[in-house]
């Protein structure tokens, strides 16, 4: 214990730690440093991240083995990484951080030591046979709840049990709210601890009738104002920080504008400066400011700024960094913040405890998710004690909300493996590694999942299994020969790719199509919209119906895939399919982005999203094109996806590939008689300045000189 005794001391030191807390020395006493794995399942800034740096150090400089950090979200995933490069550096420790392109190996890992990524990369990286994978002795797996939800929780599922059937690590799973963490511990053959410990005691109370009532704390009587307004002023006269969490993206932009005034009154004259210069900055995030940008620029200048997917990722970060440093005294988020990254507060206010969910109608969030919300008060560094509160309507409202969540434990955590789009992706990714060569070995494979440990019975599983592998032989993604189980060179392809069986059979139906149709980009951007991984698309609304379908017809000749009968339940999704494809031909087309927010009613994140989506599922089609040997449809698609990452026209590809250009200020060269490489190297820098601003001409002329 000596020798783990200096390591707990260095890194204390390096963390700025006087001395391990509770739980930290619980953890220590449980068989931390031993070649155990552990499931810690402690409040929010308890020191669990910690923990898991002490056994990544461990393993590291005693083990000489690799780490690899999974989180749920690329934001969490580059908080890590900013994080571990900073602290471990002077131990000649080396971090990547690794989240973007999901078809490579990414073989320079292999000289690094802390691998932090997503849980959706490190999948791709085990379909991808990276070897510095056999180099891994510790898995960290935070956020281990996840495995309760439906889109995120299979892949997580299999990545860890792809990673102990080929390589067997230790593995720390991480989580500030688990009921059922036995089961988690006992699938991952671990100890575990489950502690309530926090190191700021967390309040817990209901406001309604202009009063905030605790349990066991005084009572806040709130000025004779809209419970938030009066929250807000409340927590300004604390001199302290809150977040909001409310149900939709609207409500978070109305209450943000709600409370700016009064905020304002609270400002000092130094805070008002600085605001004034991050709202120029949230101002210009985009090339040309959208009327989002104008509302969010507009309230961060009083120091409230609304936070939800729809912000692009320089907005979110400027808004994370400067409520952190405290010039921003309220975000009002939708509960995604909740699992993201770290942003605590004196105060979290949640208003909203209903959301819609389609299919089901309003209802109350889970237990859970209030959990992981309220757990985000109380900052360490700051406060010795944070606040949760609800609100109600009334007296009546408030007794429900104390007996449902702040008495009610979280729900216990389920296997969402059984569905067969997971089933069938993962299949094929499993035959396609090598990992699995016959249903006996696929069937031991998933008897290892969580899924398995926690129901026993895996009968109905199997049956899935059974159903998928017909189907991947009749798309022609394996073959089987006796019981032998094998990828063929497409199948491999797909499962490479990271795209959907089901969706690859589309695409490659669509191509063959394509054959005997003359396409235009329409015919391609259909293509990858009416895909599952497109979903959720764009609604359409009842005045915009007709014209929708108008355009349609107008283009039916040049649709790759058949369009369905009006009656038929797949039309729905082929015309919502169609109004996105809408959406990608008005961005090539140049149309202004506030023109296409506003027309396909979508936010700026939104719209990114979806832009990045399509150019992961154009990109695997040119893949995908290549060997079919569709040499056409391969070229349409590479030119395709290059009009897309910039939104313009064909004719200004070989300017908007220019560092700092992008698509307006090409389209002003263009319009000028400037029209490729070769003008600009002709063109005086007085005349490009005028055009695209000092800087960036200054800039293009000095890459166009040493070229």
């Amino acid at each position: 214990m000596e020798k783990e005794g200096a390591l707990i001391e260095k890194l204390l030191k390096i963390s700025n730690f006087k001395e391990l807390n509770p739980v930290q020395k619980e953890a220590v006493s449980k068989g931390l440093l031993e070649n155990r794995n552990m499931v810690i399942a402690t409040p929010t800034a308890s020191g669990k991240t910690f923990l898991s740096e002490i056994v990544a150090v461990q393993t590291i400089l005693e083990k000489r083995k690799k780490v690899v950090y999974m989180a749920p979200l690329v934001a969490l995933a580059a908080e890590k990484y900013q994080s571990f490069k900073k602290k471990y550096r002077e131990l000649g420790i080396k971090t990547a951080l690794s989240v973007g392109d999901l078809d490579g190996s990414d073989p320079h890992l292999r000289d690094y030591d802390i691998i932090v990524c997503s849980n959706e990369k490190l999948d791709s990286l085990l379909r991808h046979d990276a070897d510095w994978i056999r180099d891994v002795g510790l898995v960290i797996a935070d956020e281990i709840h996840m495995l309760n939800d439906m889109s995120r929780g299979p892949t997580l599922e299999i990545a860890l049990t792809k990673l102990r059937n080929l390589i067997n690590p230790k593995v720390m799973a991480l989580s500030a709210t688990i009921k059922n963490v036995d089961e988690i511990a006992k699938w991952l053959d671990a100890n575990y601890l489950v502690s309530e410990w926090r190191p700021v005691k967390l309040y817990e109370g209901v406001c309604y009738d202009n009063k905030i009532n605790f349990f066991d704390k005084e009572s806040h009587k709130l000025p004779n104002k809209r419970n938030e307004l009066g929250m807000a002023e409340n927590t300004l006269k604390l001199e302290k920080q809150a977040l909001f969490f409310v149900a939709t993206r609207k409500a978070a932009e109305s209450l943000a504008d709600m409370l700016k005034e009064d905020v304002k009154k609270f400002l000092k004259k130094e805070e008002m400066k600085k605001l004034n210069e991050i709202s120029k900055r949230i101002l210009n995030a985009l090339e040309r400011p959208t009327k989002q940008c104008k509302k969010l620029a507009d309230c961060v200048k009083f120091g409230v700024a609304f936070h939800h997917a729809g912000i692009v990722a320089k907005q979110r970060h400027l808004i994370e960094e400067n409520f952190r440093n405290g010039l921003i005294k309220f975000i009002i988020a939708t509960p995604t913040l909740a699992m993201g990254v770290s942003l605590p507060a004196f105060r979290v206010i949640i208003r909203d405890v209903k959301r819609y969910y389609p299919r089901i109608g309003s209802s109350y969030i889970p237990v859970l998710e209030y959990k992981q919300m309220a757990g985000r008060a109380g900052r360490p560094e700051f406060d010795r004690y944070g606040e949760s509160i609800l609100v109600a309507k009334n007296e009546m409202e408030a007794e429900e909300l104390v007996e449902r969540y702040i008495s009610g434990e979280p729900e216990e955590i389920y296997s969402k493996l059984a569905v067969e789009p997971v089933l069938r992706t993962h299949a094929l990714s499993l035959i396609s590694s090598g990992m699995c060569n016959d249903e006996s070995s696929l069937e031991d494979f998933f008897a290892k999942t969580f899924y398995a440990s926690q129901y026993g019975n895996v009968r109905e599983l199997e049956d899935k299994i059974e159903n998928v592998i017909e189907k991947l032989i009749e798309w022609g993604f394996i073959s089987k020969k006796g019981t032998e189980l094998k990828p063929t060179r497409i199948g491999k392809r797909v499962s490479e790719l990271y795209i959907d069986p089901h969706t690859a059979r589309h695409i490659i139906g669509c191509l063959e199509n394509g054959k005997n149709i003359k396409t235009k980009p329409i015919s391609y951007l259909h293509m990858v919209s009416n895909t599952i991984e497109m979903k959720p698309l764009l609604n359409i609304g009842q005045s915009e119906f007709d014209e929708i379908n108008i355009k349609l017809i107008e283009n039916e000749k040049h649709m790759l895939c058949e369009r369905p009968s009006e009656w038929d339940i797949e039309f729905d999704d082929f015309l919502k399919a169609f109004k996105t494809s809408l959406l990608f031909s008005a961005w090539i087309d140049e149309s202004g982005e506030d023109e296409i927010l506003e027309k396909f009613k979508v936010t700026p994140g939104e719209l990114r999203s979806k832009l990045e989506i399509a150019d992961w599922l154009l990109y695997a089609s040119q893949e995908l094109a290549i060997i079919l040997k569709e040499k056409n449809a391969a070229g349409d698609l590479r030119k395709l996806r290059a009009r897309m990452k910039y939104g313009i026209g064909e004719e200004l590809l070989s300017l908007a590939r220019l560092k700092g250009i992008g698509r307006v200020r090409a389209r002003k060269l263009y319009n000028s008689g400037i029209k490729n490489v070769a003008d600009i190297k002709k063109v005086s820098i007085k005349s490009l300045s005028l055009l695209v601003g000092e800087k960036t001409a200054k800039s293009i002329k000095e890459l166009l000189d040493k070229s």
